[in-house]
């Protein structure tokens, strides 16, 4: 993330979003959605995939939602989802940013510090 940036991904943002990808449920899903041909799948197609309750895909997918990692689409009597690949790229940018931002501080040696 540079200062010329348009729209910066704030860390309030990124914490969130980490939050939502820390749990390898939720990244399972979002794997199974980025694979769709059709680019959209419903939560029946996900349950379809995992061996969890249709109940705690949908938390999982309530999670992802919440963080704008995926849009929900509405098709007839069902909700599709799909991911939201500019907000991940959002997020590559920012933790890009981030970690080079890390790097470029010093280490601190225990003489500099007593």
């Amino acid at each position: 993330m540079t200062i010329n940036d348009p729209d910066p991904m704030h860390d309030d943002d990124i914490a969130t979003i980490m939050r939502a990808m820390g749990h390898p449920v939720r990244l399972n899903i979002l794997r199974i959605l980025a694979r769709q041909e059709r680019g959209e799948c419903c939560c029946a197609d996900v349950t379809d995939e995992l061996t969890l309750a249709q109940s705690t895909v949908s938390q999982h997918i309530k999670v992802l939602l919440d963080a704008g990692l995926i849009e929900r689409r509405p098709r007839g009597t069902r909700n599709c989802y799909i991911v939201q690949h500019e907000r991940l790229a959002a997020l590559g940018a920012a933790y890009t940013g981030m970690i080079a931002e890390f790097g470029n501080v010093a280490p601190r040696l225990e003489a500099e510090t007593a």
